[in-house]
C-alpha cells in the first residue's frame, strides 16, 4: 500500500516530511519578515512579506526537487476560492460610496448621534461606532474618525482615555465582524468554505452576548462620569452640517433596509450589494441632486466630502471600488502564501501534531482558538490570521461531523475581535497609533472584544451552539492505492 498524497507529485498538497522543522521553516522564516517589517520598520503594511513568504515556500520547494508549477497551480486555486469575497469587497466600495451620496449614512450619523447624551456617555459611544461600523463594514474607519472624535469628547467630560478607548473598539469591531459589508467577514467563510450569511448567523451566539453584556458593563460603569450640563457643541455641529448638506429621511434609509431584507432572505451576498449600490443611486440622483456621471466616478473613486467641518469630512470621504485595493491585494498575497504552505505541507505537518489531541470536541474548537490567536499573536497580520486556522482546520470539523461555522465563529471571535487587544497586531498597532493610547490599557476594557470567545467557550463546555452535521470520510481513508494501481 502506498501513500498517493507522499508520492505522488500530481496529486493536490503534500504530506509532511520527516523534519517537522523543515516542514513549517517557510512559515516561520516569513513571521521573522513580517515582524521585522512591523517592529524594525514601523511598517504595518505585511504585503511584500507576505509575497516573500511565496517565494521562500518556493525555494523550500526547490531544495525538496519539487517544481513551481504545482505550487502555483495550487495557490492560484486557493486565490480562486477568495474571489467571491473580492468581488464583494470591490462591491462593497461601490456600496459605500453610494450609501454617502444618497444621504444613507449621513442618516445614521445624524441620528446615531442623537441617542447621544452625556450621563450615558460610554454606552452611546459603543453603541455609535456598532451602528457606523456595521453601516460601512469597516472598524478602521470608523476608530479613525468617530473614535478620534469621541476621544476627544471623552477628555473632555473627564472619562479616562482607556475607558473610552475600550468602548470604542468594541463597538467597531463589534460592528465590522457582524456586517456583510466587511472585509473580514467575507473573507472568513470564504477561506473555510460556507456561505457568508451562514456564517453571520452563526456568530450570533457568542457576539451578541457579548456586546450585550458589555453595554450593561459600560452603562454601569459610565454613571459615575459626565452630567447633563457639559457643553455637547461638537456633536451639535456635526448634526447641523449632516442636515444642511444632505436631505434626510426615512427614503434615504431605504438602501440599508433593502440589504438587510435580502440578507433575512438569504440572497446571495454579490447581488446583495449590487442591488443595494443600484438603490442608492437612485435615491443619489432624485434626492440628492448628484448627477449620474457624479455617481459614476464615485463608485470607481470614491466621495470627497467638502462640508467644511473636518470631522464630518473624514467621516464620509471614502468608498469607491479603488478605496478597496489595500484590502484586495492584501488578500490575494495572503491567499496565495497559505495556498503555498498547503501545496508544499506546512499545514498537513501542523495537522498531524493536531491530530494527537483532537480527539473530541473539546480538541477541535480549543485546537481552533490556539491556531488563531497562535497565528495572531506570531505573525499579526489580521487577513493570514482569518485564512490559515480556516483552511488548515476546515476538513477537521467536516470529519468529525461539525458544521463549519463553530470554525468560522472561532477564527473571528479569536482573529478579528482580538486583533485590536494585541500590542504588535495590526489591528492594536493601528488603533493605539489613531487614539494615542497604548494597547494594553483600553484593551481590559473592550469587553465586547475579549467577552465573545469566553462565550464561546462557555457554549462550549454546555455544548450548545456547535451545530452537526453528517461526519465525512477521514481523507485518509480514500486516497491509498495499491501497488497495481501504479
Amino acid at each position: 500500500m502506498i501513500d498517493e498524497k507522499n508520492q505522488n507529485p500530481s496529486v493536490e498538497g503534500y504530506g509532511p516530511s520527516s523534519s517537522f522543522l523543515l516542514d513549517i521553516a517557510p512559515l516561520v522564516l516569513t513571521a521573522i519578515i513580517l515582524m521585522v517589517q512591523f517592529f524594525a520598520f514601523k511598517d504595518f503594511t505585511p504585503h511584500i512579506p507576505l509575497a516573500c513568504g511565496i517565494l521562500i515556500t518556493g525555494l523550500f520547494m526547490k531544495l525538496r526537487g519539487r517544481d513551481w508549477d504545482g505550487m502555483e497551480q495550487r495557490f492560484l486555486k486557493v486565490v480562486k476560492i477568495g474571489l467571491p469575497a473580492i468581488l464583494i469587497l470591490m462591491g462593497v466600495g461601490m456600496l459605500i460610496g453610494a450609501w454617502i451620496i444618497a444621504g444613507t449614512v449621513p442618516t445614521i450619523l445624524y441620528y446615531g448621534f442623537s441617542i447621544f447624551t452625556p450621563s450615558s456617555f460610554l454606552v452611546s459611544v459603543c453603541i455609535i461606532c456598532a451602528i457606523i461600523s456595521l453601516a460601512t463594514g469597516t472598524s478602521w474607519g470608523t476608530v479613525g474618525t468617530v473614535g478620534l472624535a469621541m476621544m476627544g469628547i471623552g477628555l473632555g467630560l473627564g472619562v479616562p482615555a482607556p475607558l473610552v478607548g475600550g468602548a470604542i473598539v468594541s463597538g467597531a469591531f463589534f460592528g465590522d465582524k457582524m456586517s456583510p459589508l466587511s472585509d473580514t467577514t467575507n473573507l472568513t467563510p470564504a477561506a473555510a468554505g460556507i456561505d457568508l450569511w451562514e456564517h453571520i448567523k452563526g456568530m450570533l451566539p457568542t457576539t451578541v452576548p457579548a456586546m450585550i453584556t458589555a453595554v450593561l458593563i459600560y452603562a454601569w460603569i459610565g454613571t459615575s462620569y459626565g452630567s447633563d450640563s457639559v457643553d455637547m457643541s461638537s456633536i451639535e455641529a456635526i448634526k447641523a452640517s449632516l442636515a444642511s448638506n444632505y436631505n434626510l429621511s426615512v427614503i434615504t434609509l431605504l438602501p440599508a433596509v433593502v440589504v438587510i431584507g435580502a440578507a433575512v432572505m438569504k440572497m446571495p451576498a454579490i447581488p446583495t450589494v449590487l442591488v443595494g449600490v443600484v438603490v442608492a443611486s437612485v435615491i443619489a440622483v432624485f434626492m440628492q441632486g448628484v448627477g449620474l456621471h457624479d455617481v459614476f466616478n464615485v463608485l470607481q473613486n470614491g466621495f470627497k466630502s467638502e462640508t467644511g467641518l473636518e470631522i464630518v469630512d473624514q467621516l464620509l470621504s471614502k468608498g469607491g471600488v479603488m478605496s478597496m485595493t489595500w484590502v484586495v491585494t492584501l488578500t490575494i498575497f495572503a491567499l496565495a502564501f497559505v495556498g503555498s504552505l498547503e501545496h508544499y505541507g506546512t499545514l498537513k505537518a501542523i495537522m498531524a501534531k493536531l491530530d494527537k489531541v483532537i480527539k473530541t470536541r473539546f480538541g477541535l474548537v480549543i485546537s481552533s482558538y490556539a491556531s488563531v490567536i497562535g497565528v495572531g499573536t506570531i505573525i499579526g497580520d489580521v487577513y493570514t490570521t482569518l485564512v490559515l486556522p480556516g483552511r488548515l482546520l476546515k476538513d477537521k470539523y467536516q470529519e468529525m461531523g461539525y458544521k463549519r461555522t463553530t470554525l468560522t465563529r472561532a477564527v473571528e471571535d479569536c482573529g478579528t475581535l482580538l486583533s485590536p487587544l494585541i500590542p504588535w497586531n495590526m489591528g492594536g498597532s493601528f488603533v493605539a497609533a489613531t487614539l494615542g493610547i497604548a494597547t494594553i490599557t483600553y484593551a481590559p476594557y473592550a469587553f465586547a472584544c475579549w467577552l465573545s470567545p469566553l462565550f464561546g467557550l462557555l457554549w462550549l463546555a454546555l455544548n450548545k451552539f456547535i451545530p452537526r452535521e453528517t461526519p465525512s470520510v477521514p481523507v485518509s481513508e480514500h486516497v491509498v492505492v495499491t501497488s497495481n494501481d501504479i
